[in-house]
């Protein structure tokens, strides 16, 4: 049995530039509120005694301070909680490890020159194509498929319509089907697959299925794989 392997890190580059634009920004923020102390603080000592700074000028002054003040603090705890909630999903994302997941993206894992698709049609429909493309969207594949109402499946071999093998990888699975009368039958597509590993660098948990980068919004359903 092999044992899961988990990616937690963070993408280095994005990391370093996320951390430098918000150093800046709170930097210049920084900045600002410190500048105003010190106007503030000249304006007080160099007043003229006999004619001190109207008192409504003053407050809206230290309002002004208070508003800076409040903004450095927003954002350090607005950091924090980015932070512990990117935490927080990604201990959730890695309860799917070794979890067997059913997914609706119309995505499957060609591996070893095979790959697995079930399709329900919502009616009996008078015809139906299967088209199969890869990652880049290119059309390597079309056959007829299934035309009976309900659940199919659709294992297919890898190979193209010449008969040229490809290679392992994400591909995806279109049906399309024709009621008697032309309209379009409706039709879901699913795949399955084994969670692996849970990659975490790009800061957004993604499965790993069999080589296949899923996000945990194409899960329909999670369930322990069968024995």
């Amino acid at each position: 049995m092999t044992t899961p392997v988990t990616s937690t890190g963070q993408n280095p580059a994005a990391a370093t530039s996320g951390s430098a634009a918000s150093s800046d920004a709170m930097s210049q923020l920084s900045g600002n509120f410190n500048t105003f102390l010190t106007l503030l603080t000249t304006q007080l000592k160099n007043q003229d005694p006999t004619s001190p700074m109207d008192s409504s000028t003053f407050t809206q002054q230290l309002v002004m301070y208070s508003q800076v003040e409040q903004q450095i603090g927003t954002n350090t705890n607005l950091k924090t909680l980015i932070g512990q909630g990117a935490t927080q999903i990604g201990s959730y994302a890695t309860s799917y490890l070794g979890k067997a997941v059913s997914i609706t993206n119309g995505n499957a894992a060609l591996t070893s020159g095979s790959a697995t698709w079930s399709y329900n049609l919502a009616t009996t429909a008078s015809s139906n194509t299967l088209t199969v493309t890869n990652a880049n969207g290119r059309v390597v594949y079309t056959g007829a498929g299934e035309t009976a109402s309900g659940d199919h499946s659709f294992a297919w071999n890898g190979k193209d319509n010449n008969g040229n093998q490809l290679a392992d990888g994400t591909y995806t699975l279109k049906v399309t089907a024709k009621a008697p009368d032309g309209s379009a039958v409706t039709s879901q597509v699913a795949s399955a697959g084994v969670v692996s590993e849970i990659d975490m660098t790009s800061g957004t948990p993604q499965l790993l299925v069999g080589g296949m980068s899923i996000g945990l919004g194409d899960i329909a359903h999670v369930a322990n794989p069968a024995n």
